[in-house]
C-alpha cells in the first residue's frame, strides 16, 4: 500500500495518555498507519507529573507497580534493563523491590519513558511508520472542510495534514498572578520554584495531593526530617527559617484519606455498570442516566456479597444520607487526630493485605460513573457536585504513607496546621506582594490573615471553553460548551430565578446547566454547537473535559479512554 493510502494519525502530546494511545495503535493489528507524535518537551512518556515539570526527587506516586495497567513490562521486569545510575540514585534494586510500594515520581517517569521507547521498537519491528517531534509545542489545529484533513501547526511553523488527531496534552496550570505578584504561586509546579528558604508563615490553598507536593518541597528547603527508633519522623527547622510554618486552607477543613491495600488493584475490573445496563436505564428514564441507579448498582449492591454488615447499615440510605453519614465523623474530629487514626487503619490494611472495602468501592464508583456522567440530568449533576464529589475527593486521594508520616511530623512540630475557610472565602491580592486571606471561622466570624507567600494547591482545575488552547477550533465552533439538560423545566427556571449564572434557556424553553470544559461523546470525539460529532478529532486532555468526565483516574483513565478512541477510529 502506498503512503497516500495510509491512515495518518497525529497525537498531540507525548506523555502517559499518548503512551497508551500508541500502545493501542501498535497492538491494533492495523498496518496501514502513519503516526506522528508532537511533544513540547524533550522527553517521551513522563508527561508533567513524572518529570521535572511536576516533581523533584522527594515526590512519590500514589500508585504501586501492581496497580499500574499493563503496558509492555512491569516495573519489576523493567529493572533488569533500567539505567544503573537511576537505580543507584533512588536506591532501588530488583532484590528489595516491592511491587506494593509507591515509587519516586521521577523514577516512575523514567519507567514510562522506557516503555515508550520499547513500544517504538515494537512498532519498528511491525514496520509501522512513526515519527517523533520533540520540543515542538502545537499552537493550533486547523480543519479543512474541503479535504476533510486536519493541519497541525507548531511553534516551528511545521504544518502537516492528518486524517485523525488525538489531543493528549495532559495537565495544564494557567498562571494568573504568578510573576506579577511577589510571593504568589498559581500552582506548586514546577516544584523547583518552591526551593525557597522562608522565615514567615506560608498559606497553602487546598489539601489535595497537589498541596502535599508543595508541603514536601517547602519542608525540605526549611528544615530536615529525622527517622526515630519507632519508625516515625521528627522535623527540625533550619535556624534561618525560625519563623517558617505552613497553614493549609480548605473549605471543609479536612485532610485526605490515606492509601490502603486494594483488593483489586485495577479500578476497571469490577465495574458493575455495563453499557447495556446504562442504555436500559436511559431508555426507561427519558434518555437520562439516573444517579440513584448508579449509586445503587455500582456501589450499594456490591456489599451484599462482600460485606453484608456494611450493606445492612447503608441499604436504606439515599445518596445524600450516605454522604452525610460518612462525612459526619470526619467533620466532628480534629483533622490531624482523624489523619493519625486512618494512618493506623491503613497500615493494618497493608500489613494484612485486607482492603478497607467501602473506600475501595467508592474509588470504583468514581471511575465507573466517570464515562456516563454526561448522561445525568442537570438535577443529578448538581447532586453529584454538591454531595458525592466532595466525599470522593477526600476519601480516594490515597495519600502515600511516606507523605502521611511527614505531615504528622510537621504537625507535631507545630509547623503544619489546617484552617476551615468555608465556601465564602476569598483572597485579596496585596500591592506589596502576598495575599490577605478572608474567611469565616467556625463561629461564623469573618477573619483576615496576611501571608507573604501563597501557593494555590487546589489540584488540576477544570478549565473552561475559553481556555481551550487551539484557537481555530474555537473560532470555527468545532468545540462547544459542555452543558447538561434539566429533566424538569420548573427546576431549571427556579435555578435561573435564584441567580445561577450557569443555567441557560434555549428558544424551545429547554433549560441547561453549563459544566466546565467542552462537549464530547462517549468515544471522546468533539461535539460542535449543534451536537454533531467530529469524526476526526478526539480528546484525552482531562482538564478540558472535566464537566463531562469529572473523575481524575490517572493511568486507569488513559487505559480506558485510549481503548474507546482506538476502537472508534477503526470501527
Amino acid at each position: 500500500m502506498t503512503m497516500e493510502n495510509k491512515k495518518r494519525i497525529a497525537i498531540i502530546g507525548g506523555g502517559p495518555s499518548a503512551l497508551f494511545m500508541l500502545k493501542r495503535l501498535v497492538e491494533s493489528g492495523e498496518e496501514d498507519l502513519e503516526i506522528e507524535i508532537f511533544e513540547k518537551s524533550d522527553k517521551l512518556g513522563a508527561g508533567m507529573p513524572y518529570s521535572q515539570a511536576g516533581a523533584n526527587d522527594e515526590h512519590v506516586t500514589n500508585v504501586s507497580d501492581n496497580e499500574i495497567p499493563t503496558i509492555l513490562t512491569s516495573i519489576h521486569e523493567w529493572l533488569a534493563v533500567a539505567p544503573k545510575e537511576l537505580l543507584q540514585r533512588f536506591d532501588i534494586t530488583p532484590e528489595k523491590f516491592n511491587e506494593y510500594k509507591v515509587l519516586p515520581r521521577l523514577f516512575f517517569g523514567e519507567y514510562l519513558s522506557g516503555q515508550f521507547h520499547m513500544l517504538l521498537k515494537k512498532a519498528e519491528e511491525k514496520k509501522l511508520n512513526i515519527k517523533i517531534n520533540l520540543q515542538q509545542p502545537v499552537i493550533d489545529i486547523i480543519e479543512d472542510s474541503v479535504t476533510n484533513l486536519i493541519s497541525v501547526e507548531t511553534t516551528q511553523m511545521i504544518n502537516k495534514s492528518f486524517d485523525v488527531c488525538v489531543l493528549c496534552t495532559g495537565h495544564h496550570w494557567p498562571t494568573k498572578y504568578e510573576g506579577s505578584v511577589k510571593g504568589y504561586f498559581d500552582s506548586p509546579y514546577p516544584p523547583s520554584k518552591l526551593a525557597l528558604q522562608l522565615n514567615h508563615p506560608v498559606a497553602i490553598r487546598g489539601t489535595s495531593l497537589t498541596a502535599i507536593d508543595a508541603i514536601r518541597t517547602l519542608a525540605r528547603n526549611n528544615g530536615t526530617f529525622e527517622k526515630k527508633e519507632d519508625g516515625t519522623l521528627s522535623y527540625n527547622l533550619n535556624q534561618v527559617s525560625s519563623g517558617f510554618k505552613m497553614i493549609l486552607h480548605s473549605r471543609s477543613g479536612l485532610l485526605p484519606a490515606i492509601r490502603f491495600h486494594l483488593e483489586d488493584s485495577h479500578l476497571s475490573n469490577h465495574s458493575q455498570l455495563t453499557d447495556s445496563l446504562i442504555q436500559e436505564n436511559r431508555k426507561n428514564n427519558n434518555g437520562f442516566l439516573s444517579l440513584d441507579f448508579v449509586f445503587e448498582k455500582a456501589f450499594k449492591e456490591v456489599f451484599r456479597d462482600k460485606d453484608l454488615d456494611f450493606y445492612l447499615t447503608i441499604k436504606d440510605l439515599s445518596l445524600e444520607e450516605f454522604v452525610e453519614k460518612m462525612m459526619d465523623l470526619r467533620e466532628r474530629l480534629d483533622p490531624f487526630v482523624l489523619f493519625k487514626s486512618e494512618f493506623k487503619e491503613a497500615a493494618k490494611s497493608i500489613q494484612r493485605r485486607e482492603s478497607i472495602y467501602w473506600k475501595e468501592m467508592l474509588a470504583i464508583l468514581s471511575f465507573t460513573m466517570n464515562y456516563p456522567a454526561k448522561h445525568f440530568s442537570a438535577e443529578d449533576m448538581q447532586r453529584l457536585q454538591a454531595h458525592l464529589s466532595h466525599l470522593i475527593s477526600v476519601v480516594i486521594a490515597f495519600v502515600p504513607q511516606t507523605s502521611a508520616r511527614e505531615l504528622v511530623a510537621l504537625h507535631e512540630a507545630g509547623l503544619l496546621n489546617i484552617v476551615a475557610v468555608g465556601p465564602e472565602n476569598r483572597i485579596e491580592i496585596e500591592q506589596k506582594g502576598g495575599v490577605t486571606y478572608h474567611y469565616k471561622d467556625d463561629e461564623n466570624v469573618m477573619q483576615s490573615a496576611y501571608y507573604h507567600t501563597f501557593v494555590d494547591s487546589m489540584g488540576q482545575k477544570h478549565l473552561s471553553l475559553e481556555e481551550f488552547p487551539f484557537r481555530s477550533l474555537l473560532k470555527n465552533k468545532s468545540v462547544s460548551q459542555a452543558r447538561i439538560k434539566f429533566r424538569s423545566a420548573e427546576a431549571g427556571e427556579k435555578e435561573l430565578q435564584n441567580g445561577n449564572t450557569n443555567v441557560e434557556k434555549d428558544n424551545n424553553h429547554t433549560y441547561y446547566l453549563r459544566v466546565p470544559g467542552i462537549s464530547i461523546n462517549d468515544d471522546f470525539q468533539l461535539l460542535d454547537n449543534y451536537g454533531a460529532l467530529n469524526e476526526r478529532i478526539f480528546i484525552m486532555a482531562v482538564p478540558y473535559i472535566g464537566g463531562f468526565n469529572p473523575d481524575y483516574s490517572g493511568l486507569d483513565f488513559c487505559e480506558e479512554a485510549s481503548k474507546r478512541i482506538v476502537s472508534k477510529i477503526f470501527r
